[in-house]
């Protein structure tokens, strides 16, 4: 018994730690990165803006990342970020999903798959990722977008569900370099 009550405290802390104090718009980035660091997080970045949640610390977030504001994160399966990653805000990222059940009881039992998001990608305010995804370098999900399957390199990707709607160029040593159009 003492042993569930103190894994349910231990869960409460990091909850309070990872989602009050570290989220606050009163906490600077350099003392809100070492909250996360603190509580498990794999975290290289100083840029996560304030009123970000995340239901748990599986979490790799690439250095040079940038996470606006009010994103939400649930976590039940591994989410992985990227280096040099912008994520606009209000961005959800969900890796849970449930099994199917009959008509009395559609939604079953609980299931995370992870989500990928590689180096180089831009998504854009309110874009939501559902789970099992991976976002290829380079790429751009377009704002209010609903990311269902897996997206190729170099791809701009827009729509509900999502569809590649143009290849974006891409240099010699395989950054993605400005283009203004």
């Amino acid at each position: 018994m003492y042993k569930r009550l103190e894994k349910r405290i231990k869960k409460k802390f990091k909850y309070i730690m990872v989602n009050v104090l570290a989220s606050s718009i009163i906490t600077p980035h350099h003392v809100r990165t070492g909250i996360y660091k603190l509580m498990g997080m794999d975290i290289k970045t100083n840029s996560i803006s304030p009123r970000c949640f995340f239901s748990e610390t599986k979490v790799s977030i690439g250095k040079g990342t940038f996470i606006n504001y009010n994103c939400f994160f649930e976590n039940s399966g591994r989410i992985e970020i990227g280096r040099h990653v912008s994520i606009g805000p209000e961005v959800m990222v969900c890796t849970a999903t449930h099994e199917i059940g009959e008509e009395n009881k559609r939604a079953l039992t609980a299931m995370g798959y992870d989500i990928h998001i590689k180096d180089g990608c831009w998504i854009g305010a309110r874009a939501t990722i559902l789970p099992g995804v991976t976002i290829n370098k380079g790429c751009i999900i377009a704002a209010g977008s609903v990311v269902t399957k897996d997206c190729e390199p170099n791809g701009l990707y827009a729509g509900v569900p999502v569809k590649r709607i143009k290849d974006l160029p891409q240099s010699e040593l395989g950054s993605v370099p400005v283009v203004r159009s």
